[in-house]
């Protein structure tokens, strides 16, 4: 919403003007000005400001002029998303933006627009004779000369020959090259490509490689086709440092290789669900993007054993893979990726079914720098493997085991004797786990944010006592279909350390001995934000009133049966029906 005292400008084409003057304060020496540049065709409102209704056009040069005496809103969906604040309208703006960006005297803020905001010492301006007072939306009063219309007319002159469609506009003489494309490194990608048809310079400035350094077509668009991303290599070339074309199906091979060689600075592709990716592409990486740091290919279904080969061998600076589903890939293509990417700090291997212990050896012996490990779907996983993940990789902070059956409390015990440092828990549906092994757990890693137990149909109270003792970070807890679960162990973990001030998420779905008892002992739990109560039988709903007079802002997820319908009034009814009555 923008304030009173706007000069709004129809040059009668789809691009227009508008400068929102934002306080000439009589007397003052800071004047800011708003330029917005937009393709707005939408009318402003206008109302009664300084006794003066309505607006004032005047023709000027066969372009119209309008003083908007009210407030506005700039709402028009093709407005471009670019708002510099600057004084444009006295001389030596521009010597003190320049002095003003070496400073750092800015601000940015990234919404759905770039506002810059800046403030210049400018000329003083002193309250003419008839001129009306405009109270503004705070109660400010700035000084508009009604009578003059000398004023509106050399600012809109000076505004039109400023940002006018020719590459000649002050703008592009006076405001440096490099500060422009400061400002354009703040745009999206549509924001950009609608700057780029201002004009030719602008044009110029919009598609500067400098500018494309983060490209994410996924928000913008996914049907794109491989020529769109050998387009944006060659426009890009060695300024692009990250592209997602995460969900892009139309892309393959061909335009990949050409992408890697002129992206020969790619430091993070992500390539998730792209699934006409094959090996091919692996290998173009491999011989031209050495400095690729992050890979996703997740989905990418037709990757094998060759690419993690292709991949150890050209990207030895690699920190991430992920090819989570890409269930081609065997204990050989695991051992060769290590061995030449031994800087590895994440890897997720989710749906990867054929993996076996014997990968996870290789994983522990060359991977020291290991900081998250998924292997959740593995189902061939055992506590061997996962024991050589724990002695060798110390670091380790997040694992996720989730659907791994086969391992016991002897994963739990290895954790807690080797991983200090573990923050993230995942090992839903591990029904082999019990009490024993989440003490010691319990009792070595103190720094645990997040536990995912769900189905670990053994544990008890004893757990909960555990967690609440001797986990004081505990954010997110999952006790889903822990069916020995009681009130007890809810009334110690609402006492804990975590409960107070760091207890966000609890999951008690399935959990039948749970009453609206544990619901008041997580009265105490003033972060918690969302509770799972799904088929807990014992829980009413005056027990989740009660909770909620407490915590007003918690998000409860729980159901209740319809109410059995009373019996009809016209008597019992028939012990058969018709059709029964008939046979």
């Amino acid at each position: 919403m923008m304030e009173q005292g706007m000069w709004e400008i129809e040059p009668g084409k789809q691009d227009s003007l508008a400068w929102a003057g934002r306080g000439w304060e009589a007397g003052g020496k800071v004047a800011p000005a708003c330029l917005f540049l937009g393709s707005s065709r939408e009318k402003f409102d206008y109302g009664e400001v300084g006794g003066w209704r309505g607006r004032k056009e005047q023709r000027v040069n066969n372009k119209i002029y309008s003083k908007n005496m009210a407030q506005s809103s700039l709402s028009s969906p093709g407005c471009f998303q670019l708002c510099i604040v600057v004084t444009a309208v006295f001389p030596e703006w521009g010597r003190r933006l320049v002095s003003g960006v070496r400073a750092a005297g800015f601000t940015f803020h990234r919404c759905k627009s770039l506002l810059w905001r800046m403030k210049i010492p400018a000329r003083s301006f002193s309250r003419p004779p008839g001129s009306c007072c405009v109270r503004g939306q705070h109660g400010r009063k700035r000084a508009w000369n009604e009578n003059s219309a000398e004023f509106p007319r050399k600012l809109a002159l000076q505004l039109r020959k400023m940002f006018s469609n020719n590459d000649e506009a002050v703008i592009n003489k006076k405001l440096p090259k490099e500060l422009l494309l400061r400002i354009f490194s703040f745009l999206d990608v549509v924001t950009l490509c609608r700057c780029a048809q201002v004009s030719r310079a602008w044009n110029v400035l919009a598609l500067d490689g400098s500018n494309w350094q983060r490209i994410d077509l996924f928000d913008f668009q996914r049907d794109i086709e491989g020529r769109v991303v050998e387009n944006i290599s060659k426009r890009c070339g060695g300024f692009l440092r990250k592209l997602s074309l995460r969900g892009c199906q139309g892309v393959g091979d061909n335009a990949l290789r050409t992408f890697a060689q002129n992206c020969r600075n790619i430091e993070v592709l992500n390539l998730n669900g792209c699934t006409k990716i094959t090996d091919a592409t692996c290998t173009s990486l491999s011989k031209f993007c050495s400095k690729l740091r992050h890979l996703d290919l997740a989905s990418c279904t037709s990757i094998t054993n060759l690419s993690l080969k292709a991949l150890s061998e050209g990207c030895p600076l690699l920190e991430q893979l992920n090819i989570s589903w890409c269930d081609q890939v065997t204990k050989d293509g695991i051992q060769a990726l290590v061995r030449g990417c031994g800087g590895l700090k994440a890897l997720f291997l989710k749906g990867c079914t054929q993996l076996e212990d014997e990968a996870l050896k290789y994983i522990g012996a060359h991977c020291p720098e290991l900081v998250t490990l998924n292997l959740q779907t593995c189902l061939q996983i055992t506590d061997d493997g996962l024991i050589t993940i724990c002695r060798g990789c110390h670091k380790l902070q997040s694992l996720c085991a989730s659907g791994c059956s086969n391992i016991t409390d002897a994963i739990l015990n290895a954790l807690g004797q080797n991983c200090p440092r573990l923050r993230i828990l995942e090992v839903a549906r591990c029904s082999q786990l019990t009490d024993v092994g989440f003490t010691t757990l319990a009792r070595n890693c103190h720094e645990l944010e997040k536990m995912d137990l769900e189905e670990c149909v053994q544990i008890t109270d004893s757990t909960l006592i555990q967690l609440s003792i001797h986990c004081p970070r505990l954010q997110v807890l999952s006790l889903s279909h822990c069916e020995l679960i009681t009130d007890d162990g809810i009334r110690h973990l609402g006492n804990g350390a975590c409960a107070h001030d760091r207890l966000e998420v609890i999951e008690l779905d399935n959990c039948p001995l749970i009453t609206d008892a544990s619901l008041e002992h997580l009265k105490s739990c003033h972060s918690l934000e969302r509770i799972e109560l799904y088929d807990c039988q014992q829980i009413t709903r005056a027990g989740i009133k009660r909770l909620r007079t407490h915590l007003p802002n918690i998000k409860v997820h729980a159901y209740f049966a319809p109410v059995t319908p009373p019996p009809s009034v016209g008597g019992s009814r028939q012990r058969f029906c018709r059709c029964c009555i008939i046979l």
